[in-house]
């Protein structure tokens, strides 16, 4: 993580920013252009997830990084959650779902990976002080 200088270059970031613009793309479809309440929902939930990680990163303390990535985590599976509602909405097909699915939980995974790094190196600068 010592390496690590920008929130840029954090994977959790990058597969975050995938995702967005994956959900956004997707929003753009026709059958969801009346869903003015559902598209600002879930592109909200997917900014959320990639803006949490970098908030964090830039602020420095270890706790507040922890704390913005378990919000990052909350909004990816509300991503997902949103996901469901468009499939059984019909917005979306089986495979659309099962592809951004697949991307949410994998930014989950990373961003869990991260959380649990940042956890440990925050309870290490604890026990040392």
């Amino acid at each position: 993580m010592a390496s690590v200088e920008r929130f840029e270059d954090l994977v959790a970031w990058q597969k975050a920013r995938q995702l967005r613009r994956e959900i956004y793309r997707m929003t753009r479809e026709d059958k969801l252009r009346r869903e003015i309440d559902y598209k600002s929902q879930v592109k909200r939930a997917a900014v959320s997830a990639m803006s949490n990680i970098a908030e964090g990163f830039e602020r420095g303390s270890r706790a507040e990084f922890f704390h913005t990535l378990s919000i990052s985590k909350g909004s990816c599976a509300e991503v997902r959650s949103l996901l469901y509602v468009a499939l059984d909405a019909g917005y979306i097909d089986a495979t659309t779902f099962e592809r951004l699915n697949s991307q949410a939980i994998e930014v989950n995974r990373l961003i869990g990976g991260l959380r649990a790094a940042v956890g440990r190196q925050r309870d290490e600068a604890r026990a040392t002080h």
